[in-house]
């Protein structure tokens, strides 16, 4: 069979060359035909602005699955793994074209790199080319990469929870941070969950807006008894989990307006507060509809108006109980840190504060 010819995409002032363009990244569904290698260039290529409100100008690693995706895949858990099918690019890709700007970033080791800092659409309808789904912008722009000027609230329903749940904890979210002075503008997760994001002035560390997160999300488990802080999963019960790590140094999510690897290709949705309140199904914001949705306007036009002040979330860090929770794994050990065990491993043994058993 003759090789399908490259196509080529027109990305603002650029041509966008695509190799394979006939390539299946996603399998028809019930409610979506399948989805080429071409078509997702498209997309983003479409998205234009909205999409680099999200982008510009900030250290981006890329989600790659540059076979597609398929139900059953995974996506490698580190460096070392290769089993997984897609695989996260914290570095620039070798035959990056001359267009595509880079800015260096210190990782939680102290190790640094250089990563993709997208200034134009050109450059993720690029990555498209490179098998890129999902874009993970830092909460960064590349003049500070110490500051953030992003608070992100991540809703993460549990087992026996759902969207709606996680919809239902967003009006308590958007009360909360009204009640405080801030403005947080919502997207779908593109899977079940649901992502609320701040602006806020970089003035502040990571460590300070990882507190803040966690302030935060205390506060939202005070007024509903169906949230968690709990970094145990064991612990979580069936509530919806603000996930406070996700703000810290080199922790990401799916960018506004990326795809997702799930079935249909669903699309990480801005919408307004009014519209999440009605959405019963995120599915139904995908590939396909996304760019019509978009001719009503990007909900997320108006996100850089105004940075706010964080202060009055790290207050409500200092005032509410409860003390410094776990980080990542892969974190090094951080001060006040509570010992990496499980609590329910802790029953039966003793453990010193580094989290090492003590016999």
């Amino acid at each position: 069979m003759a090789k399908t010819p490259a196509a080529h995409v027109q990305a603002g002032e650029r041509e966008v060359r695509i190799s394979s363009p006939d390539r299946v990244i996603y399998e028809a569904t019930d409610r979506t035909p399948e989805v080429t290698k071409l078509m997702v260039a498209e997309f983003f290529a479409s998205l234009g602005d909205p999409l680099m409100r999200a982008l510009r100008e900030r250290p981006t690693a890329l989600e790659r699955w540059p076979d597609g995706w398929r139900e059953g895949m995974k996506l490698a858990t580190g460096p070392t793994d290769k089993e997984g099918d897609g695989f996260y690019q914290k570095r620039t890709p070798k035959g990056a074209p001359d267009y595509l700007e880079e800015v260096e970033i210190t990782f939680p080791s102290g190790r640094k790199a250089r990563e993709i800092c997208p200034t134009e659409i050109a450059v993720p309808v690029w990555c498209a080319q490179m098998g890129a789904l999902t874009f993970h912008p830092w909460p960064v722009r590349r003049d500070d990469v110490d500051h953030p000027d992003e608070l992100r609230i991540d809703l993460d329903p549990q087992p026996g929870t759902d969207f709606a749940d996680a919809v239902r904890v967003a009006g308590v979210a958007r009360e909360t941070l009204e009640e405080h002075g801030l403005r947080g503008f919502v997207k779908t997760s593109g899977n079940r969950g649901v992502h609320i994001y701040v602006r806020i002035r970089p003035e502040w560390t990571f460590e300070d807006l990882r507190h803040a997160a966690i302030g935060f999300g205390r506060e939202l488990e005070r007024r509903d008894g169906g949230v968690t802080t709990a970094w145990w999963k064991e612990e979580r019960g069936e509530r919806i989990f603000v996930d406070f790590n996700q703000n810290n140094r080199d922790r990401t999510i799916a960018s506004a307006y990326s795809l997702r690897p799930k079935p249909g290709a669903p699309v990480s949705t801005p919408l307004t507060w009014e519209e999440l309140a009605d959405l019963e199904d995120p599915r139904e914001l995908n590939l396909f509809t996304v760019p019509d949705f978009l001719a009503d306007g990007d909900r997320w036009a108006e996100i850089d108006d105004e940075s706010y002040d964080l202060t009055p979330l790290l207050e409500l860090w200092e005032e509410l109980p409860g003390g410094e929770l776990n980080f990542p794994p892969d974190y090094p050990k951080m001060p006040g840190e509570p010992p990496r065990v499980q609590p329910s491993k802790k029953v039966a043994s003793h453990w010193d504060e580094e989290g090492n058993r003590i016999e």
